[in-house]
């Protein structure tokens, strides 16, 4: 299959050569790099490509090489490709059957290339799309050993993974996990392009990932905090709120309380306990974590016997339909359009945020206020009073059903008048109040006195807004 058949711009073509190496075909890949399946002459064997392609920033070639958008993006190109390399190199380290196993590590056509074993599978979000009835308790129970014994692996070598989630955990056809690349690339582009920013996973990343470096430590409590993201996701089929609204709103309802059917208290406690959002009510090591669920940590000669071979596993149901994922969104007056906090770019937040009533009212401010400077996240819905006429009262059905969420702002005094129509909205004790709304056109109004601010939105999609109205 060649890269136009796949469909993925800037990739190399089917019979390219590294020497012994032939590119066969586009795996995967995103915004920072692509991933090719690739046959090794010399061995015989099957392997994986992995090639830094920042598209942000670079282009191919006529030659194949990569060549600059613009001479500006030479010191992010280079700290992406550093980064790469670093990675490459610390992955090279371990001997784990549980992370990502790297052959080799070189540079060509002005970029980074890392070759890799080539797994087979799918990734949990992927297993999860296509297998749900598959993930059961006991299911779990398998796959976490030989998990924590790749995480512990690297917290032991003094790292951090920092980007545990769905998409970054492969479950082999022998049903054995693999964790993925670190994303060192995209993070280290991500924080250079703007000294206040990050690549973070909503749902998964926890507060003190949002916290300028060194204000909140980080450490293995970091990855454990995203494992329970991880785990929530499996059980109830959506991720957990945000940290950094749960700041604000702490909507997180307890799996102990909601008892989901089929899973025992100590699981659903465990979990509970790793998202914890102070990082000192959580695990504080994953050997902790996993005495919580009484499970063993499995070192690397016990993993072939950790998980049953899939052959003793039903087959994969054809894949189910797309469902939009809850995206936050951080909505500035000014700007031309909402744009979601997603992987993408989404900003630091200011000093203070080991008080964490004080660190909801900054991490607002912070992304209401710049959200409008990320340039790579495509419009999602109009804030233009003229792209999005307001809708009546009577025009959102009464019995609609919740899409949104939508947070702003209150002062004393003054009161929201939601497309006409006053609404006895008071706000919590962090200063911001919230509004549950069906899909639909909105004018969202916020008097005081004489004095109006507004605000037009159109919800079209599941999410949590922060709306900052103007005057």
């Amino acid at each position: 299959m060649s890269a136009n058949e796949n469909h993925t711009p800037n990739a190399l073509p089917a019979g390219y050569r590294f020497n012994e190496f032939e590119i066969k075909e586009v795996i995967g890949g995103g915004g920072f790099g692509i991933v090719y399946r690739a046959w090794d002459h010399q061995l015989e064997r099957t392997i994986a490509i992995k090639e830094y392609m920042p598209v942000s920033l670079a282009v191919r070639a006529a030659d194949l090489s990569l060549e600059l958008r613009g001479e500006r993006f030479q010191k992010l190109f280079n700290a992406g490709r550093n980064s790469f390399i670093q990675e490459a190199r610390l992955l090279a380290r371990f001997n784990h059957p549980g992370l990502l196993h790297v052959l080799r590590f070189w540079e060509e056509n002005g970029t980074a290339y890392m070759g890799t074993l080539y797994y087979s599978g799918m990734t949990l979000k992927e297993w999860q799309a296509t297998s749900p009835e598959n993930v059961d308790e006991a299911w779990i129970r398998r796959l976490l050993p030989p998990l924590f014994g790749a995480i512990n692996t690297i917290h032991a070598a003094g790292y951090l993974h920092r980007d545990i989630s769905l998409d970054n955990i492969q479950i082999q056809d022998n049903q054995l996990p693999v964790l993925l690349d670190f994303g060192s690339a995209r993070k280290e582009i991500g924080n250079l392009s703007d000294e206040t920013e990050i690549m973070l996973k909503p749902g998964f990343a926890p507060i003190e990932q949002y916290s300028e470096e060194g204000e909140v430590e980080q450490g293995p409590w970091t990855d454990i905090y995203a494992l329970g993201a991880v785990l929530h996701t499996l059980i109830t089929g959506h991720a957990p709120p945000v940290s950094v609204v749960r700041c604000i709103e702490d909507n997180y309802q307890p799996l102990v309380e909601r008892k989901p059917e089929g899973y025992a208290l100590p699981l659903l406690h465990a979990i509970d306990c790793a998202l914890a959002m102070k990082p000192e009510d959580r695990p504080q090591s994953i050997d902790a974590f996993a005495r919580l669920i009484d499970l063993p940590v499995n070192d690397v000669e016990t993993l072939i016997t950790a998980i049953p071979l899939a052959t003793d596993l039903p087959a994969a149901p054809e894949a189910a339909p797309a469902v939009p994922e809850p995206q936050v969104m951080a909505v500035n007056h000014a700007a031309a359009a909402i744009e979601p906090v997603t992987s993408r770019n989404v900003r630091r937040l200011s000093p203070g945020l080991v008080a964490l009533a004080a660190v909801a009212i900054l991490a607002v401010v912070v992304v209401v206020w710049r959200a409008n400077r990320t340039h790579d996240v495509p419009p999602v819905a109009a804030t233009d009073s003229a792209a999005a006429p307001a809708v009546t009262p009577s025009a959102v059905a009464s019995n609609a059903p919740t899409l949104a969420t939508v947070y702003l702002q209150l002062q004393a005094g003054e009161n929201i008048v939601l497309n006409g129509e006053a609404k006895d909205v008071k706000p919590a004790s962090s200063g911001f109040a919230s509004l549950n709304l069906a899909a639909g056109n909105y004018r969202i109004e916020v008097h005081n006195g004489s004095r109006v601010r507004s605000q037009m939105l159109t919800i079209n999609q599941p999410g949590t807004w922060l709306i900052n109205p103007g005057n």
